[in-house]
């Protein structure tokens, strides 16, 4: 098959630096593969002592009361209010997490003697976050003490109206700080802490975790609560893509030996219909693409008190009953997925709208339902490589949508650049939602598009492949798949290593499922299976190509074999790189299509310079980049070093 008429992912690719002297080094040391020691090198762990300590943490953990300012005056407001027999309710979020929180802090609550109760605003009616209509029903009700979880640290009238009338309000969330806090009795947000505290990076199950478990050592019943909260706790943070660092990671290893045998009666029903009874050790992907899409279907499509209820009773015949309507729900979101995203790109290729130009995409369409689109958003951008906003209508005058984003680019600054124009808006840097009045739907398009030119870079809007080490087909086998394992939990900020093989034969394919292709690819005589998810549209692949895959195990007939789970692709030859010495230091650059040069120092700051440009960018992957003038001292000979090194 002619090359120039094959159709391929159009990606970027980022290698990680070659250090394979090191990587060597370590693997005589740690006894391991130097594949894996180079992934534990591109990630930051460059001694023996720093991987000891990152695969099996011994390190003690600081106190959180001494790392969260308010967690002192929310337990004894919280012991007051259980000693009293105060009135609790506790107002959660209709995602995993916001779920998970809600009935992590229920159970723990109900057992320590709380009188405690639980409110979730409608997804489709009232939209994200405690509101002024929940704050005076529960007034109405009698409660005392309101407990936000997964949201409130930007809900400044629902809380002024909490303190009007009277009520204690404490805030747990971990999502972004506005400029001004709200009037709340008391704060725990992570984001509030030191940038280097172990607990920086929880989402806001973490959150409830520690004051739970706080208020559980405050009654010296910890050993009765503890499983039970840890499990919960691994179940909403890997649902809610939390970064798996930190604490996040130590808790969530343990969380997950706990999970298989759990005594909690939702936990097994859930694993029973995920058909996940028989698996002895469970692993982040089972929850992020097993139990995680079964709560969250009911977050986004139904009502959220069919998960609170499955993660808080005792009886089996409850628990089964409340998984399979997570299970009907699950099946019924997967359809609307489906639907709405074939039809959200029909609708943006047979517009006028250009998301590379513009460098953003923003979607509206009636009767989309809204509890899928940021599904279908985060697809869009696998898709097409920039930034997605996608809104429904939610009557004539109103349109509500979601937000999913690429590395450069931060969502919570783009809505913030539109906040004037908003009649609501909040997330993190990688997702939000929104809402706006319909006719402002221009003006917001024309504020994205400049934010968006403001941030983003030509060469950022392709679909960013990051890889860490080059392999040999030869050396992926079942004994590196099980040296790999030691890496887990995967997930965010811990990702699965990625490896890459340069000129692949593709020997067989063919589709399968729902767009998926099957492959066996080929080098140097060794031959092994691969898979491409949602790879459908590209078959047939070309031959021979550079293949970039993670390292997966697939069990047929009572035989467990390696498979390759395909996530990248490029025509060989379509880049050099190498390592050179500029005023004594070490710089690793690289050629990217002959005409994108990459020089990487020893910090993981990246110059990026396109060809015959003078203004390049500089910063990380994962951060803001700033532009800079390569044609001037000192980055001028530091390009002309790397074209040397390069050899162009």
């Amino acid at each position: 098959m002619s090359l120039s008429r094959s159709r391929i992912p159009d990606q970027r690719w980022y290698i990680h630096p070659d250090q394979s002297d090191r990587a060597v080094q370590l693997a005589l040391e740690t006894n391991r593969s130097p594949l894996l020691t180079q992934v534990l090198l591109n990630r930051g762990l460059e001694t023996f002592e720093d991987i000891q300590e990152f695969l099996d943490p011994q390190q003690e953990l600081p106190s959180a009361l001494e790392d969260f300012p308010d967690l002192a005056v929310s337990l004894e407001l919280l012991i007051n209010a259980i000693n009293d027999k105060t009135r609790i309710a506790i107002c959660g979020d209709y995602d995993a997490d916001g779920m998970t929180s809600t009935a992590l802090l229920l159970r723990a609550l109900r057992y320590l003697g709380g009188r405690v109760d639980y409110a979730i605003p409608s997804r489709m009616s009232e939209g994200y976050g405690i509101n002024t209509r929940i704050v005076e029903e529960f007034y109405e009700e009698g409660v005392g003490l309101i407990l936000t979880v997964d949201n409130g640290i930007a809900a400044h009238q629902p809380i002024e109206r909490a303190r009007e009338l009277g009520l204690t309000i404490i805030v747990t969330d971990h999502h972004d700080l506005p400029p001004e806090l709200p009037n709340a009795n008391a704060i725990l947000n992570p984001k509030l802490i030191a940038e280097e505290s172990p607990y920086r990076s929880m989402a806001g199950v973490g959150v409830a975790y520690v004051l739970a478990l706080c208020l559980a050592q405050s009654f010296g019943q910890t050993r009765e609560l503890q499983n039970s909260l840890l499990e919960l706790f691994t179940l909403g943070t890997i649902a809610d893509l939390a970064p798996l660092t930190g604490v996040n990671r130590r808790w969530v290893k343990r969380g997950l030996q706990l999970l298989p045998k759990s005594k909690m009666a939702g936990i097994q029903a859930l694993i029973q219909i995920a058909g996940l009874s028989n698996e002895k050790n469970l692993k982040p992907e089972a929850i992020g693409f097993r139990l995680g899409p079964r709560i969250n279907a009911i977050g986004r499509i139904g009502d959220p008190q069919v998960v609170i209820e499955l993660l808080v009773t005792d009886d089996d015949g409850v628990a089964l009953e409340q998984a399979m309507k997570c299970e009907i729900e699950n099946k019924r979101r997967q359809q609307l997925c489906e639907q709405i995203e074939k039809e959200a790109i029909e609708y943006y290729e047979d517009s006028s709208f250009d998301a590379k130009a513009d460098r953003v995409l923003l979607l509206v369409k009636r009767d989309w339902h809204h509890g899928v689109i940021g599904i279908v958003a985060s697809r869009l951008v696998e898709r097409y490589g920039v930034p997605v906003f996608i809104g429904t209508y939610e009557d004539d005058d109103h349109i509500r949508g979601s937000a999913r984003s690429i590395p450069e680019f931060n969502v919570f600054e783009a809505l913030e650049f539109c906040k004037d124009l908003m009649l609501k808006s909040g997330g993190h840097k990688a997702a939000g939602g929104f809402s706006f009045k319909a006719d402002r739907l221009d003006e917001i398009r024309d504020r994205l598009r400049t934010f968006a030119h403001q941030s983003l870079k030509t060469e950022h809007l392709k679909p960013l492949v990051t890889i860490d080490v080059e392999a040999d087909l030869a050396q992926i086998d079942l004994a590196l798949h099980a040296q790999l394992d030691v890496l887990h939990p995967c997930g965010m900020e811990n990702p699965e290593p990625v490896f890459w093989t340069p000129n692949v034969l593709v020997t067989e394919q063919r589709r399968i499922g729902k767009g998926h292709i099957k492959l066996v690819l080929e080098s140097a005589g060794q031959k092994v299976n691969a898979i491409a998810w949602r790879w459908g549209e590209y078959f047939p692949l070309p031959s021979p190509l550079d293949v970039a895959y993670r390292v997966k195990s697939n069990e047929w007939n009572n035989q467990v074999s390696v498979q390759l789970e395909v996530l990248g692709v490029r025509f060989p030859g379509q880049s050099s790189q190498t390592e050179f010495r500029f005023s004594d230091r070490v710089y690793h650059c690289t050629m990217l299509d002959q005409k994108e040069l990459r020089i990487q120092n020893a910090k993981g700051d990246i110059l990026v310079i396109q060809k015959g440009q003078k203004i390049g960018t500089l910063g990380r992957s994962d951060q803001t980049v700033q532009e800079v003038d390569v044609s001037q001292a000192p980055y001028y000979d530091l390009v002309k070093a790397a074209v040397n090194a390069l050899a162009i």
